[in-house]
C-alpha cells in the first residue's frame, strides 16, 4: 500500500462479498474469479464509484445459518481492487488489496443484488500503519508448528521461502491459504496484532498436526506442495 493510499479516507458504507472459508488480511491479497450476475454488478459498481468508495469491496465470512441471505460475521476487511481483467466468458478477474478491517454496523436497505453494510474502522486503526515485527521466539514457534502441520496432511514448502518471508507476509500467506475451518480463519482474522495472530496461526497447526503434537487427532492427508 503506499503512502497516499495509507491515508486516503475509508468509505462509511461497503457493497460485501459473503465468503466462506475466505479472508482478507491489511497489506494481503485475494485474487478472484467472478462470475455470478449479482457480483459481477457489485465489482462493476465498485470500479465507476467515485470518492472513498471507488474500486473498494468489502470480503467477509457468513455464519452458517439457515437464513437466507445468512448472518454476517461481525468483523471483515476492506479491499481495494487492484487487478481488474474481463474475460471472453463473460468472468471478470480482480485482485483485492487488503486494506483494513471493519466491523459491521447495520446492514442497508437497498436497490442493488448484492448487501451493503455500515462499517466501523475505530477498533483496527493500526492497520493502515507500518507492519509490525515478531520477536524472534513467536517466529521460531510458528515455522516450528508448520512443519508437522505439513506433514501431517502430505504437503511439502519451501523452507527457502518461508525462512526468506517477512513476519507479516508469512503469517497473512499462511493465514489465509491453509485450510482451516471457517470459524478458525474467523479468529484469524480478528486477532488484533501480528504477534497474536502469529501465536494463534502456531496453536491451531499444532492442535491440527495430530496424535504426535499431543493436541489431538489430525486432519486428513492429501497430497499437495505449500508455494
Amino acid at each position: 500500500m503506499s503512502a497516499s493510499e495509507a491515508l486516503d479516507p475509508l468509505p462509511a458504507a461497503v457493497p460485501v462479498f459473503p465468503l466462506t472459508g475466505a479472508v482478507l488480511f491489511p497489506r494481503g491479497v485475494l485474487p478472484l474469479n467472478i462470475f455470478e450476475p449479482r457480483y459481477l454488478a457489485m465489482v462493476r459498481d465498485a470500479m465507476a464509484a467515485t470518492g472513498a468508495a471507488n474500486r473498494v469491496i468489502g470480503i467477509i465470512q457468513p455464519r452458517e445459518s439457515d437464513n437466507n441471505p445468512p448472518p454476517l460475521y461481525q468483523v471483515g476487511c476492506l479491499g481495494r481492487i487492484s487487478d481488474y481483467r474481463e474475460t471472453d466468458d463473460g468472468r471478470i478477474l480482480i485482485a483485492l488489496v487488503g486494506t483494513s478491517r471493519f466491523r459491521v454496523g447495520a446492514e442497508l436497505e437497498r436497490d442493488t443484488l448484492y448487501r451493503q453494510v455500515m462499517t466501523d474502522y475505530h477498533s483496527f486503526a493500526e492497520d493502515r500503519d507500518e507492519a509490525e515485527s515478531l520477536d524472534a521466539a513467536t517466529r521460531s514457534a510458528v515455522e516450528d508448528a508448520l512443519r508437522p502441520y505439513l506433514d501431517a496432511r502430505g504437503l511439502a514448502a519451501d523452507w527457502d521461502a518461508v525462512q526468506s518471508a517477512d513476519d507479516e507476509a508469512l503469517i497473512t500467506t499462511l493465514a489465509s491459504v491453509l485450510p482451516f475451518e471457517p470459524a478458525e480463519k474467523q479468529a484469524l482474522l480478528e486477532t488484533v496484532t501480528l504477534p497474536e495472530r502469529a501465536m494463534t496461526l502456531a496453536a491451531l497447526m499444532s492442535f491440527a498436526s495430530g496424535p504426535n503434537s499431543g493436541f489431538g487427532p489430525g486432519f486428513g492427508a492429501g497430497p499437495g506442495r505449500l508455494q
